[in-house]
């Protein structure tokens, strides 16, 4: 097609309906992929005491920022979601000799360094207190009222004889395909 300019004959190109379409599609997959920037996905697989700190604090961080935020829990760090107290009754000796070797709830977690036989976390709670810093028992509540997504992960709930009662409220239980989903819609993800 031309179009004319005075004495200039200007060319205008023509496209046709199936390349329009292509450039819609891949302007659509531009808006999507520029989407991914809020959302944060965690694996806590630490148990530790700071190590949980950092996880709650950067999950609340990223939630004050408007991000969608998941935390998948496995291993050793199923231990922060643990409640203070449980009956292990009616599960099998090896289940119940991992419940009472490992700790149960956030207060009764160690740090990964200086824990000095169990006084290195007395000694940061005792700080933070002075310091006016959230205890990881209010992080993680206020995480969840907030709206984090906590995933159990199942596989590791099942292996080491959890059951659901054993652990805090508002968890879900889910398997590695529920933190990959989540994930894979991730533009950051941390493993902790």
């Amino acid at each position: 097609m031309e179009k004319k300019q005075g004495n200039d004959v200007e060319k205008v190109p023509t496209y046709s309906n199936d390349l329009l379409e292509k450039i819609n599609k891949l302007e659509e997959r531009i808006v999507s992929l520029e989407k991914k920037n809020d959302k944060l996905s965690m694996i806590l697989f630490s148990g530790d005491f700071d190590k949980a700190m950092a996880a709650f604090i950067i999950a609340n961080g990223a939630i004050a920022m408007d991000m969608e935020v998941t935390i998948f829990v496995t291993f050793w760090g199923l231990d922060i979601l643990k409640k203070s107290s449980f009956n292990t009754s009616g599960r099998g000796f090896l289940e119940r000799m991992i419940l009472a070797m490992r700790p149960k709830g956030p207060s009764k977690i160690g740090t990964s360094k200086m824990n000095f036989g169990g006084i290195g976390p007395k000694l940061f709670r005792y700080m933070m207190r002075k310091k006016n810093v959230l205890q990881l028992e209010s992080l993680i509540k206020m995480a969840q009222e907030a709206g984090v997504k906590i995933i159990a992960c199942q596989m590791t709930v099942d292996l080491m004889g959890i059951k659901p009662t054993d652990l805090i409220d508002g968890l879900e239980p889910g398997g590695v395909a529920s933190f990959l989903a989540s994930a894979s819609k991730s533009n950051t993800t941390l493993f902790i």
